[in-house]
């Protein structure tokens, strides 16, 4: 037990460290268990809309909407999703939803705003349209079709 004791002395940054990712972790597994919308890959998420008729919801910015995003998406801005105004969607509460960002990294708080705000069956795009651009799935610009953002 004194040579632990003594490690940690002699190594307290790096035990820290340690410490901060293992507590990390254990965070990230219990808000993924607990979140109330589904994960999906970009697989997941070409069943949902041809199966299922999902409906897609780009939260990225207008210019970034602009240049290229999935056939049949809809954009909402964070901000329209934080305040309610959910008109455009407001028909499709028992559609799959699936929310797509640029990496998957601020989807989840608008998936969980849309699920409190009673829509059932919300996902979200794992690793946002990196993952649809990785797999080489066609964007829609106001222009043309495009292939991994490119005209």
């Amino acid at each position: 037990m004194q040579e632990y004791m003594e490690f940690f002395q002699q190594n307290m940054i790096m035990c820290l460290v340690w410490v901060g990712v293992l507590a990390a972790l254990i965070m990230s597994i219990y808000k993924s268990s607990t979140a109330k919308y589904k994960i999906v890959d970009a697989g997941g998420l070409t069943y949902l809309i041809n199966r299922e008729n999902g409906v897609v919801i780009d939260i990225r910015s207008k210019d970034e909407f602009k240049h290229g995003h999935i056939a049949g998406s809809v954009h909402i801005l964070p901000s329209e999703i934080k305040s309610g105004s959910l008109t455009a969607i407001e028909k499709h509460k028992a559609t799959p939803i699936i929310v797509v960002c640029k990496l998957g990294q601020t989807a989840a708080e608008s998936a969980n705003l849309l699920v409190k705000a009673g829509f059932e069956n919300v996902s979200l795009l794992k690793n946002g349209m990196g993952a649809w651009n990785e797999n080489n799935l066609p964007l829609v610009s106001d222009k043309a079709v495009t292939k991994k953002g490119k005209k």
